[in-house]
């Protein structure tokens, strides 16, 4: 009781000699603010992103994968040897393996960036997908007017479009898009059908859905990455096992590419887990980099309380004469000033935790995806900041407490 009684004391003290100095403590605080804040944010955007992706994936199902070039992000122009000699995945490979009689979907897609433009309104840079009827089927999302491709538009690269919902807003309002010519990354294509993609699919800025095409009209009238943007999609029958689908399509595909057994394979297969695994180690270096960024801002931080509260400690040696006198001990005066310190970096934590939070929400909302509050983090972010205040008020607290109480009554 008595521990909890000179707590709150001490509490009250740190918070009357924080109005004494306002802006002392407001430029104490400013560096754990930031560094708190940053994290906070960076915690919230890609714990968003994260759930995202996840959603997407289940949409997809756990059992689809990925049948592409190479597995790691490379860059086009700069191919290394390994990846050089591999030949491009092909629409011939896609038929052969949709053909196996234990896989239920498989079709060769494509991805390109441009605009798309009607009567001199166009958007920003979205995704223009080459696919065909089954892409709502891995992506998810439904069309809310117009059909899908037919058989002899999906043969003959027919000049065809469906509009993402938000696209076709964009550029008509109000006019029916249905049959209108519009222009897809420079190509005029008919408007067949207006899709809604899922509400919370990972769609980040310059990434959105914007129009899905015959995967031969983007094969044959397009520039694209057949590196990176090519891949099949194989989805395998209910209760086939990802295992027994992989090997199907290891068989028939080292078979089309004339490899012997002693030859590695020419091409990768990508499983969910996998791209998961892939974004968690691209925005893990991203978010170390943010936390090594934030930690210096907490130090530059604490630095700061350690030398606001070693000024205190001076301008307050004679309160802490007199204290002394009065029979405070070694601890009372310890436990002062480290409350003292623990305070403003708590307040500073406190502040950082909200502006992080609103900072992460604004920007998952310009990114339209759905985030979560990311608890495990404002904990400790919670812990971190008043750790900090602790470990820096160290050294002050200490040197108050070892204060002569007669020579600090003497102090002017």
């Amino acid at each position: 009781m008595r521990l909890g009684e000179h707590l709150g004391e001490n509490i009250r003290i740190a918070l009357d000699t924080m109005r004494t100095s306002k802006m002392r403590s407001a430029l104490t605080i400013l560096g754990v603010v930031i560094g708190v804040a940053t994290v906070m944010a960076m915690a919230a955007i890609v714990q968003g992103v994260r759930d995202q992706i996840l959603h997407t994936l289940e949409i997809a199902g756990p059992t689809t994968f990925y049948v592409v070039k190479t597995s790691t992000p490379t860059n086009p122009n700069q191919l290394p040897p390994g990846i050089r000699d591999r030949p491009d995945v092909a629409p011939r490979e896609a038929s052969a393996i949709a053909s196996l009689p234990r896989l239920q979907y498989a079709a060769i897609w494509g991805q390109t960036m441009g605009r798309v433009e009607y009567r001199g309104i166009r958007t920003q840079q979205v995704a223009v997908f080459g696919a065909d009827n089954g892409f709502p089927e891995v992506q998810g999302g439904d069309l809310v007017s117009g059909r899908w491709f037919t058989r002899a538009e999906l043969a003959g690269g027919a000049a065809v479009a469906v509009l993402d919902q938000d696209v076709a807003q964009h550029l008509f309002g109000r006019e029916d898009p249905l049959d209108r010519i519009v222009r897809v990354g420079g190509w005029p294509a008919r408007v067949i059908g207006v899709y809604e993609q899922p509400a919370n699919i990972f769609s980040p800025p310059g990434q959105a859905t914007g129009a899905i095409l015959p995967y031969v009209m983007l094969d044959h009238d397009f520039q694209f990455d057949r590196t990176n943007a090519l891949w099949i999609v194989v989805k395998p029958r209910p209760g086939v096992t990802v295992e027994q689908a992989q090997e199907d399509v290891l068989t028939v595909l080292r078979r089309m590419r004339h490899l012997r057994p002693s030859q590695s394979n020419s091409f990768d297969l990508m499983t969910q887990d996998q791209i998961l695994d892939t974004f968690n180690k691209i925005t893990g270096v991203f978010f170390l980099v943010m936390i090594v960024l934030s930690g210096v801002a907490l130090m530059v931080g604490g630095i700061g309380v350690m030398a606001i509260m070693m000024v205190s400690v001076t301008d307050r040696t004679r309160e802490i004469g007199v204290r002394k006198a009065l029979g405070a001990t070694h601890r009372d005066i310890m436990l002062q000033f480290l409350t003292e310190a623990a305070t403003l970096t708590g307040i500073g934590g406190a502040i950082g935790i909200i502006l992080g939070l609103g900072m992460g929400r604004l920007a998952t909302m310009v990114m339209k995806i759905e985030a979560t509050t990311p608890i495990l983090y404002t904990l400790i972010a919670v812990a971190v900041s008043v750790s900090i205040g602790l470990v820096f008020g160290l050294l002050p607290a200490n040197r108050a407490a070892r204060m002569d109480p007669v020579e600090a009554l003497r102090y002017e």
